[in-house]
């Protein structure tokens, strides 16, 4: 299995910052959660790196993640909670989202995980579908 399978890449059609800020407010009004959004040139360059603009988006569907965390022999999937969405700049600089292929590797599992992280996928599909350039 290749990166290209593993993780989904698409070029936005938005700028950096419109494209974190859209993202944002779909997420919220789809009625997920985002814990949190990690800006990685920031947290670099605290250590002296410099690097293309990166933010990392936390979200979670407690819909979804209750199915898992409920049940004891399931909680070892919480190390995917929650999903995550990259957006980020190239040095062609275009601006990009990308998130990892969570089908690819729900099916890998199988049972209740498979259907749960499938129903959640196709959720975040529908999120980030209208950034696809």
């Amino acid at each position: 299995m290749n990166t290209s399978e593993m993780f989904i890449e698409f070029e936005s059609k938005f700028g950096f910052a419109e494209t974190v800020e859209k993202l944002s407010e779909t997420i919220l009004e789809k009625d997920w959660k985002m814990p949190a959004i990690h800006d990685l040139q920031e947290t670099l360059k605290k250590s002296g790196k410099d690097v293309l603009p990166v933010k990392i988006i936390e979200l979670c569907s407690p819909k979804y993640s209750f199915q898992l965390l409920e049940k004891d022999n399931l909680r070892n999937v919480s190390s995917l909670m929650p999903c995550r969405i990259s957006v980020y700049e190239k040095s062609n600089g275009k601006n990009y989202i990308s998130l990892m292929n969570a089908n690819l590797f729900a099916n890998q599992i199988g049972g209740l995980v498979e259907i749960v992280i499938s129903q959640a996928y196709s959720e975040i599909e529908k999120i980030i579908e209208p950034f696809r350039k």
